[in-house]
């Protein structure tokens, strides 16, 4: 067992005021998001402008909160609000959903880009390599925070969490920081480093995010109002083995595509 490091929520305080270890994450994952951008813009003779990018991020954040915070509605607790209409937009209770933060970014970027003028999958696999950074740096925050905890294991490396219980548990979300924050930026740094169809970085996240959430759900604790939706399998395996089967279908037809366009050019 290793022992779990009492790290306070609050990195500082004054007064009423305080500044959370989990708020700071977001901070930085914007602040990476940006610098990323810009990078990848450049690389990938995107050139989208500072204005452009300042306007794009707002764009995908006020898509995150909304879609994390309406998934988290629909997905998870539905029967809960149907009954508390007033309390869907109830943020500061906590409850959002990953899936639908992602579905509301990619809405939020085709709204973005439609009014820009923009291609959309340029401009996605522009802004993709800088997710990973945030999944990572936001699981950390919930490492510190004591949530999302795993099952129960007796593995050598588990923690009790005092926010669960006394069981010794799986230290999911450090799994998650590894799989879906430093692996899975890994991928996609890589896969940029060549030239590739366009939309293979946008799908290559889809494809390997769905695996690795797939695949961490097996040892972490689900969601104690729903528990497994169908057999051994909770509902944010449900949600991810999709976006991995699209992801694939899509990476799999974009690079055929592409070789048959040499091909023809050939």
């Amino acid at each position: 067992m290793i022992p779990y490091p009492q790290i306070s929520p609050i990195l500082i305080q004054v007064g009423p005021f305080a500044i959370r270890w989990y708020g700071l994450m977001y901070l930085l994952s914007f602040i990476a998001a940006g610098f990323l951008t810009r990078k990848m813009s450049a690389k990938r003779n995107c050139h989208l402008t500072a204005d452009q990018i300042s306007d794009l991020l707002s764009y995908v954040a006020i898509g995150v909160i909304l879609g994390g915070r309406l998934g988290y509605v629909l997905f998870y607790n539905a029967g809960f609000y149907l009954s508390h209409p007033f309390k869907i937009m109830a943020v500061w209770e906590g409850g959002m959903s990953f899936h639908g933060g992602l579905l509301g970014a990619i809405v939020a970027g085709l709204l973005f880009c439609r009014r820009q003028k923009l291609p959309y999958y340029e401009v996605a696999d522009v802004a993709i390599l800088s997710v990973p950074i945030g999944l990572g740096l936001g699981r950390v925050g919930n490492f510190i925070n004591g949530e999302l905890f795993g099952r129960p294991t007796d593995l050598p490396w588990c923690m009790v969490f005092p926010q669960a219980d006394d069981l010794c548990r799986h230290p999911s979300q450090l799994y998650q920081v590894f799989l879906e924050g430093v692996v899975l930026f890994s991928i996609l740094w890589w896969l940029s480093k060549k030239k590739r169809e366009t939309g293979v970085l946008f799908w290559s996240f889809i494809l390997f995010y769905g695996l690795f959430r797939f695949g961490v759900e097996f040892v972490r604790q689900p969601d104690a109002h729903i528990s497994f939706i169908i057999g051994p399998f909770s509902m944010g395996q449900l949600l991810s083995f999709p976006m991995f089967v699209v992801g694939l279908g899509k990476v799999v037809w974009l690079i055929h595509k592409g070789e048959l366009n040499k091909n023809l050019r050939g």
